[in-house]
């Protein structure tokens, strides 16, 4: 059962917080040109098509906590502190998803924005990717874990 569950945390991590990061990281540069040809509806088009990517991936992503505390309690490591680590990031990449990038990339959606919000926009994108890939190295590494890498 734990490889079952391994198996699908993985899968739903791949599937689900990939098409995040790509979207998200593809926004901010389509937001400037965007910006840059303010009548041009294909831009518009493909802003729309990442946020609206980004809400439905990011929704999507709860199966990957959701598998990976059935895989921790059935691999018996809850209380290890690669694991604790990797919760917290995982919370903190979450917040900064639903409280900065989503905002801002339906504020630039709204209101047309500036190319100083599509900066701010990059930067935490640029921090929510880089929580993934810290929670993805403390997954594979598994730093003190007894359970063998």
């Amino acid at each position: 059962m734990t490889k079952f569950l391994l198996a699908v945390h993985v899968l739903a991590a791949i599937v689900a917080v990939g098409p995040v990061t790509v979207a998200a990281s593809m926004f901010p540069p389509a937001a400037r040109r965007a910006l840059a040809a303010p009548g041009d509806t294909g831009a518009a088009g493909t802003l729309r098509l990442l946020h609206r990517i980004c809400r439905v991936y990011a929704v999507a992503g709860v199966a990957v906590p959701a598998f990976g505390f059935a895989t921790a309690d059935a691999m018996g490591v809850l209380g290890s502190a690669w694991l604790i680590v990797s919760i917290a990031l995982t919370v903190l990449a979450a917040l900064v998803l639903a409280a900065w990038v989503l905002p801002a990339q339906g504020a630039l959606l709204d209101g047309g924005g500036t190319t100083g919000q599509t900066v701010r926009l990059a930067l935490f994108t640029g921090l929510f990717n880089l929580l993934w890939a810290a929670v993805t190295v403390l997954m594979i590494v598994r730093p003190g874990s007894t359970t063998g890498a």
